[in-house]
């Protein structure tokens, strides 16, 4: 098969794929739908062909963001906890659109995730998830962060304070300059550790 063939493959499974989502998502407001992309999500997530199930989760954090509900936002809350950095960043940027798009939906799903006290990758991601947002009602959501018992949690929380650059949070901020915990921070492919009190310190240099 010629270059110029192959080509014309991927050209054809694209447009297939486009009316196959189109036709699916017809019934987007449906429950047979949310009930079919939970399903697939948590099948997914447990599968043990890690290329298979990367492949599926990419493609269910574009679908989930596209139906409305609560129930898409856990999905896709569920999806960003996958140990793949592409599944988490697929989701990520699902749940940020999501946000530009239907914040109360977002913030609500995260509510939901710290009142159930979650833990794992995703609880990390999630304050980058509203710092992108930049929502007013971002503050509160990030002090709740804040209180988690995780550390890694936390400086996710005080980096994103960071970027949101908002006064307001100079006090919580103040409140970790002598936190001693050590967390690791991926920059790239580097990784540096620190401390959360120092984490703090540098955050304030920026909000201030």
């Amino acid at each position: 098969m010629s270059l110029s063939d192959e080509l014309q493959r991927i050209f054809d499974s694209d447009r297939t794929m486009r009316m196959a989502e189109l036709g699916l998502l017809r019934r987007k407001d449906a429950q047979e739908l949310v009930a079919l992309l939970e399903r697939e999500t948590e099948h997914a997530l447990g599968m043990e062909d890690r290329v298979e199930g990367t492949m599926r989760l990419e493609r269910l954090a574009d679908l989930c963001a596209q139906v409305p509900g609560p129930r898409m936002t856990d999905a896709l809350i569920a999806i960003l906890n996958d140990a793949e950095p592409r599944v988490r960043v697929a989701a990520g940027e699902a749940l940020r659109d999501l946000g530009y798009e239907r914040y109360a939906e977002v913030a609500r799903g995260i509510e939901r995730a710290l009142d159930r006290k979650a833990h794992g990758l995703a609880m990390a991601e999630l304050p980058w998830v509203l710092a992108e947002i930049a929502e007013p009602s971002a503050l509160a959501l990030l002090r709740r962060f804040l209180e988690h018992p995780n550390a890694d949690v936390v400086a996710a929380a005080i980096e994103s304070l960071a970027q949101l650059r908002d006064p307001e949070s100079i006090a919580d901020l103040e409140r970790f300059l002598s936190d001693s915990r050590v967390v690791t921070i991926e920059d790239f492919e580097d990784e540096t550790k620190t401390t959360l009190g120092e984490l703090a310190a540098d955050a304030l240099d920026i909000v201030r």
